[in-house]
């Protein structure tokens, strides 16, 4: 086990190399000048041009692309250009905000997305079975903005039980007062995932559920119940964990339509600004930041495999 860990963490280097000089070029490659953005249109060319290098952006892209990386692999992802600011704190500042979603609205998915897994796969084609594969459908197809935008018309400004954006109130603060604001933004984002986890969860429910060791259990008498939870949870759980371990990285990389909706001062609302300020470092340093959460999530499922199988066995 310690050398597949070993072996995986290497790949991890490729992976976030590959990553960084895509971000990086597609950043660099497309119009607009950080430095005509922030001074804005008044500004002269000399102006600009000092400005330009200053922020180190006359230099050669491979030169900027190097100095950059050999920062990063020091731990040092550079300063903001229009904050000014260490980029590193502060996305590890905003990232907290962005995992406490994240988590919230995995959460809520994952329950109820195996709950109606359950309740669908006892009884394949029913009355039951078509409701939950409808609800199911509509998590997948609705968008989350959209989602959060009704969410917040009805029980926000209609009903007035939640919070309309933000984290906490202005006048408020602690642990139910950040729950009260977290509710509506981890729902809208957490449907989306649950008609997925509850579709995975049926399927592989019912394939099991087909097996010889399933009916062999039956005939000897053993009741539905521990059937279903001694046997065939038990042998359904890998695609299951799966696709929630799939799930959470794609929420973290998407946060961002949520928190726009929500105002939510996560880091994926922290690097839409960035994108439209052209603040390279913050986008860059976020992206890596993101990837790497992304990368490990995916070695922390394979891992996870061994133990919810025995007969799995990493050499």
């Amino acid at each position: 086990m310690g050398n597949y860990i070993a072996k995986r963490l290497l790949q991890v280097v490729p992976v976030l190399l590959g990553v960084t000089v895509i971000v990086f070029l597609l950043l660099h490659l497309t119009p607009g000048d950080p430095a005509e953005l922030m001074l804005g249109p008044e500004a002269t060319p000399q102006t600009v041009r000092e400005l330009r290098k200053d922020l180190g952006l006359d230099q050669p892209l491979v030169v900027q692309y190097g100095l950059w990386l050999s920062r990063a692999a020091r731990g040092d992802l550079g300063r903001s250009f229009t904050m000014k600011t260490p980029v590193s704190p502060l996305v590890w500042e905003r990232f907290k905000a962005t995992l406490l979603l994240t988590l919230a609205g995995l959460s809520f998915s994952t329950f109820v997305g195996v709950l109606a897994g359950i309740l669908a796969a006892r009884r394949p084609n029913s009355l039951l079975d078509r409701f939950v594969t409808a609800v199911a459908l509509f998590g997948v197809s609705m968008p989350v903005f959209w989602l959060g935008i009704m969410a917040i018309l009805y029980f926000s400004l209609r009903l007035g039980w939640f919070p309309v954006s933000g984290m906490s109130s202005p006048t408020g603060g602690g642990f139910w007062d950040t729950l009260h604001h977290l509710v509506l933004p981890a729902i809208g984002m957490g449907t989306v995932s649950l008609g997925t986890v509850a579709r995975f969860t049926r399927s592989s429910l019912l394939e099991v559920h087909a097996q010889d060791f399933i009916r062999t259990a039956h005939a000897k008498g053993v009741g539905p119940e521990r059937v279903l939870l001694r046997h065939t949870l038990r042998n359904a759980w890998i695609p299951v964990v799966t696709i929630v371990g799939l799930q959470l990285g794609y929420l973290l990389g998407g946060a961002v339509l949520t928190e726009k909706v929500f105002s939510w001062p996560g880091l994926g609302l922290l690097m839409l600004d960035a994108i439209l300020q052209r603040d390279f470092p913050l986008v860059q340093g976020g992206v890596l930041f993101i990837a790497l959460v992304f990368v490990l999530v995916n070695l922390a499922v394979d891992v996870l495999y061994a133990f919810l199988d025995p007969r799995i066995r990493y050499e």
